[in-house]
């Protein structure tokens, strides 16, 4: 006869089908019950008395500890502790060999700012007679240039989206101030110094060589024809501070254009 669909199995015989094993429950007095000795980590919070007494001590004898060991003081600003290689500090607008500028006004740096911190203008270069003149090797560069380093959080973003290593950051930090405007630097203040070998732009390029020469290396260092230019045009606003097309000029004064966007913000 067929096994029964229930039970899968009939005693010998019968049609009733075998009676099922019951289950196999642990006596009572098995089970393990908080306060005992199988369970100390309960029984350790039932011993009120003195572990509870001296539990503050306790507490308070790493500081006692502490309170006679040597200090590391850091003599700040007396004594600076120098920072890292790649210490994300405040940028630095970059000069080619030759003193002209890497920023091209591409703008990038600003789109890839998660904080919204950089404004950048660009211009075209005017090499005409009686342009503002040439102040990088592109078409363009950057006329007006701010970072507000009240919104800067320093994660570098603006340094990899840059196509011709024109920002970088230094290993400067301090930037403390008690004035929220002077917390926004302008192209004046982020653009690398002039240093030996350059001349401040606008100047004319390298005679012979093209854009690409300049990020090739081809460039060591201004020629006496770009000297020559210099002296012949010089002027109170030759580095491009305030000059037209320099840094300044334009629709923003000083900080304008970061002012309104922080009064919003307020």
């Amino acid at each position: 006869m067929a096994d029964s669909p229930d039970t899968g199995a009939t005693a010998a015989g019968s049609d009733v089908p075998a009676p099922r094993t019951p289950k196999q429950v642990p006596p009572r007095g098995d089970v393990k019950r908080a306060g005992t000795e199988d369970n100390p980590q309960r029984e350790d919070r039932k011993r009120g008395g003195l572990g509870e007494l001296f539990a503050p001590v306790a507490g308070f004898g790493v500081t006692f500890a502490t309170m006679f060991r040597k200090v590391a003081t850091e003599e700040y600003p007396e004594e600076k502790r120098p920072t890292e290689a790649r210490f994300h500090g405040r940028h630095q607008l970059n000069r080619h060999p030759d003193g002209l500028e890497k920023c091209i006004g591409c703008e990038l740096c600003a789109w890839a700012c998660p904080a919204d911190a950089i404004l950048v203008e660009g211009a075209s270069n005017d090499d005409s007679a009686g342009g503002a003149g040439r102040y990088s090797p592109g078409e363009r560069y950057g006329r007006v240039y701010q970072i507000n380093y009240l919104r800067c959080i320093f994660c570098g973003f603006c340094i990899e989206a840059c196509p011709t290593r024109a920002l970088t950051m230094t290993n400067t930090y301090e930037l403390a101030d008690n004035n929220r405007a002077d917390l926004i630097f302008t192209k004046d203040q982020l653009l690398a110094p002039v240093q030996e070998g350059m001349l401040p732009a606008p100047h004319p390029m390298v005679a012979g060589m093209e854009e690409g020469d300049y990020y090739q290396g081809k460039v060591a260092r201004a020629t006496p024809e770009q000297q020559a230019w210099v002296d012949a045009h010089a002027s109170p606003h030759a580095d491009g501070g305030d000059a037209p097309g320099g840094a300044q000029s334009g629709g923003f004064a000083d900080t304008e254009g970061f002012a309104e966007s922080e009064e919003v913000a307020r």
